[in-house]
């Protein structure tokens, strides 16, 4: 299931986490070149890219919404 991005923050270990409409949280490493995403390395970056649907697997598994 789809979800729009609606923030971000950091976890324990400095990575940087969607948080997701749906309630649920998402990381969005940048990690070539297994995984590309530039724009998550700046806040211009992460700012351009609320809204952004991404597919939430905790939805499709009807998990609970995570802790703040």
């Amino acid at each position: 299931m789809r979800q729009a991005i609606i923030g971000y923050h950091r976890d324990d270990e400095g990575h940087w986490v969607a948080e997701l409409a749906c309630g649920h949280n998402q990381h969005v490493r940048h990690q070539p070149p297994w995984v590309e995403r530039p724009w998550v390395t700046t806040a211009e970056g992460r700012r351009s890219r609320l809204g952004l649907a991404l597919d939430c697997v905790k939805c499709e598994r009807g998990e609970p919404r995570d802790l703040p």
